[in-house]
């Protein structure tokens, strides 16, 4: 969307932009770029970092989008980034889809002309449909794969697009669970049961991925507990549960927001695995999703090959980094490097602007 430059106004902190911040957040539908996100994740990771909250503004004063930024300090770096940056899948300004270029186009001015003393700025998984990174310049550092499901109708109608095989397998799997055992797909609604149902998340997902895959690792557990809350509250929480004859068997974590699905963790009972516990709660999920309407099942951050036998596309995530002085610059290149060097090394660079 085209239009005059937008009027750059800072903002002492992320409760002073929370009106204009929730209003955009709902018109955007990310999870990740909510204020409730932002909210929990500077209560777990906010102590040393410089708020640098923008909002954009039309020449006549409404709030187009809010630029989520804060400055990191190390001996090395001084690094820009959005808030929620790890935890997060997506990221970007917080804005309506049509005003995205606009916010690009005015994070980039903010960066030269607005905010000093920094080296290294990054825009992290930026959506590849988008075409932000352009927008922003710099260097784009990463791209990583984020599948969608996007289908106009309900669940049966998207098990006649896919393959015999595969629609064969989506429900001879529930149907071998259900002769088997007493099967209960439960969605947590209740507040004082939130706390209990996260905890058996968790247990889940290190039972299935040990210490290879640590999403809920202090302080990241509190941090979703404390996103849980906020979001069970305004409606954007989905999570699931399978139990077979009243024990769990495996759990599923996601948001909805305007009319768009996000997954975004699971778990399951690693004795379970031929029973495809797993496999059978996500059809679940994508089931009530699209049977409620929802327009995207976003697979979000990850190549995973189940996630492929769902997906109808791949946009993509992209990390862009635009560097300042010397020092900046020489971190941008390196980091540029390391995309083909070995993880250790990747590692290494990464801790430099952590």
């Amino acid at each position: 969307m085209n239009g005059p430059p937008l009027e750059l106004v800072g903002t002492a902190g992320i409760d002073d932009a929370r009106d204009d911040w929730v209003r955009l957040a709902d018109a955007a539908g990310n999870p990740f770029t909510t204020w409730e996100w932002a909210s929990a994740w500077w209560r777990q990771w906010g102590e040393d970092r410089e708020p640098l909250i923008t909002l954009c503004r039309e020449p006549a004063g409404a709030a187009v989008a809010v630029l989520p930024l804060h400055l990191a300090r190390t001996r090395r770096v001084r690094t820009i980034r959005f808030v929620g940056h790890g935890p997060a899948d997506q990221l970007g300004p917080v804005c309506a889809p049509e005003d995205a270029p606009r916010a690009a186009r005015a994070l980039r001015r903010a960066l030269d002309e607005r905010i000093g003393d920094w080296d290294v700025a990054l825009a992290e998984r930026l959506p590849g449909e988008a075409e932000l990174a352009p927008l922003i310049g710099g260097q784009v550092l990463r791209l990583e794969p984020s599948p969608v499901l996007a289908h106009n109708g309900d669940f049966e109608s998207f098990l006649a697009s896919r393959s015999r095989n595969f629609r064969d397998q989506v429900r001879r799997r529930e149907r071998r669970l259900r002769r088997d055992h007493e099967v209960e797909f439960r969605l947590t609604v209740d507040p004082d049961q939130l706390d209990r149902d996260v905890s058996m998340l968790v247990e889940l997902h290190r039972a299935r991925w040990g210490e290879t895959w640590r999403a809920f690792d202090p302080p990241r557990d509190n941090f979703h507990r404390d996103f849980a809350k906020a979001a069970l509250g305004r409606g954007w929480l989905r999570l699931w549960t399978l139990e077979l004859d009243g024990r769990a068997a495996a759990a599923w974590l996601g948001y909805r927001m305007n009319g768009v699905e996000w997954y975004y963790q699971a778990g399951r009972d690693p004795a379970l695995e031929r029973e495809a516990v797993g496999f059978v709660l996500m059809a679940h999920t994508i089931r009530a999703a699209l049977d409620d309407g929802m327009r995207e099942y976003r697979l979000l951050l990850g190549g995973e090959s189940y996630k492929d036998r769902f997906a109808t596309a791949d946009h993509g995530l992209e990390t862009v980094a635009l560097g300042r002085g010397v020092r900046g610059r020489a971190v941008v290149a390196a980091a540029r490097a390391a995309t083909r060097a070995p993880a250790v090394f990747r590692r290494r660079l990464g801790r430099l602007a952590a």
